[in-house]
């Protein structure tokens, strides 16, 4: 077995959620400064169709019981977590090397994982496990202390926001959006637990464009605490035009987990327009802040500079063929 002495493991569910939140919120204030990832997002992993947490997931404790690192590998997709006082003596080692032969037993053939640009320690890992960078991913921020100026929508668009029975074609329009960069589609399940089923979704915040009939853009808005960071899901969940991209008391802050505008479409500023109208409902519900990620292969980073986007952190996907 790889653990070092003093510790042991097992897999994970969802009653652990709270001990994993713990774990993960150390990490982050190690790389961060401050916790950035909420029990919701943890949860929502977990519940992912297709996850088998009795096979896909480990906990690592100490020998007082407490979780001390955490991995779960889903298809391609891994995550990895060492808490900060627990690195140097082999977990993180060990749990992506757990992770790679998972990935090899399910029949997968790479796999690849998510890192901050400021966690040196496990690119440092990563990349003397063979991995290498496939691309840069962005968490853009805009401050919402006014309203934007929201265009009208480009001829023959209409407009409105996000409501029942919406579900099944904004599936299929970020779905077939993401298909130029992400690895696979998502199931309608699984797209839903990560959007529209999330209890911090907001209709209001999520306007969807139609031609005629069809939908042929979507915005997809989440509302997060206050300085809390949806991460990066795959490569950057929401992207532009052209690309395809429990309600919360007090602080909190708007987050587009999706953008897409289907291809006949594009070119239009149609992606602009529901980017701004998702801000400008953020502004009316007295949220400070928008963000979404975005990465290297979409070419939208001028478009949210445009918009007003800065830089708030920056993360690197690496992927590794397993042999």
């Amino acid at each position: 077995m790889w653990l070092p002495d003093g510790y042991r493991c097992r897999s994970v569910s969802l009653a652990d959620v709270a001990a994993i939140h713990r774990l993960v919120a150390s990490c982050e204030r190690e790389l961060h400064g401050r916790p950035t990832t909420g029990a919701d997002r943890l949860a929502a992993e977990l519940s992912l169709p297709g996850l088998r947490p009795e096979s896909d997931t480990l906990l690592v404790r100490d020998g007082t019981g407490g979780p001390v690192g955490y991995c779960w590998v889903q298809g391609r997709r891994a995550r990895v977590h060492v808490h900060p006082g627990h690195q140097g003596r082999g977990l993180g080692s060990g749990l992506l090397g757990w992770a790679e032969d998972r990935t090899r037993q399910a029949g997968g053939d790479r796999l690849a994982q998510t890192v901050s640009d400021t966690d040196r320690a496990a690119t440092a890992l990563l990349r003397a496990a063979g991995y290498s960078r496939l691309v840069t991913e962005w968490l853009l921020e805009v401050a919402l202390p006014h309203g934007p100026h929201v265009p009208d929508p480009p001829a023959g668009i209409t407009v409105r926001p996000f409501r029942p029975g919406d579900e099944q074609a904004a599936h299929q329009l970020t779905e077939d959006a993401f298909d130029e960069w992400q690895p696979r589609r998502k199931t309608y399940a699984q797209w839903a637990r990560r959007t529209v089923e999330r209890p911090t979704f907001v209709p209001a915040a999520s306007p969807v464009a139609f031609a005629g009939e069809q939908m042929v853009g979507a915005v997809l808005s989440l509302e997060i605490p206050a300085h809390g960071e949806e991460g990066a899901d795959g490569y950057a969940e929401a992207d532009a035009d052209g690309c395809a991209a429990e309600g919360i008391e007090g602080d909190a802050e708007g987050y587009v987990a999706r953008v897409a505008v289907r291809r006949d479409h594009r070119g239009r500023g149609i992606a602009r327009t529901l980017l701004l109208q998702a801000f400008d409902t953020f502004h009316r519900r007295g949220r400070p802040a928008c963000t979404l990620w975005t990465h290297s292969g979409t070419g939208a980073f001028a478009m949210y500079e445009r918009l007003g986007m800065t830089v708030r952190r920056s993360s690197t996907l690496y992927g590794k063929a397993l042999v």
